[in-house]
């Protein structure tokens, strides 16, 4: 069962990093966190920084290595 669940969130990323790797202008990567943002985004949900890497081969880069882990961020949803 919870093999399962693993499988599902790993699914999960990967469709979201395929995603980001189609159209890597609209996302950027947080410098505190390295967790892939919204390009309109001002300050990390995750960590509140507020420094921002927009290079796009960057983001693909990030996608691809995220999209094959899973998640190990603690976000603010996690402590609710």
């Amino acid at each position: 069962m919870e093999e399962e669940i693993q499988n599902e969130g790993l699914i999960e990323r990967a469709q979201k990093a395929h995603k980001i790797i189609k159209n890597p202008r609209k996302y950027k990567i947080c410098s505190g966190c390295e967790s892939i943002v919204a390009q309109k985004v001002t300050i990390c949900p995750n960590c509140h920084a507020y420094r921002f890497i927009a290079d796009e081969s960057m983001v693909i880069a990030q996608a691809q290595e995220l999209g094959k882990r899973e998640a190990k961020s603690v976000l603010s949803a996690d402590l609710d």
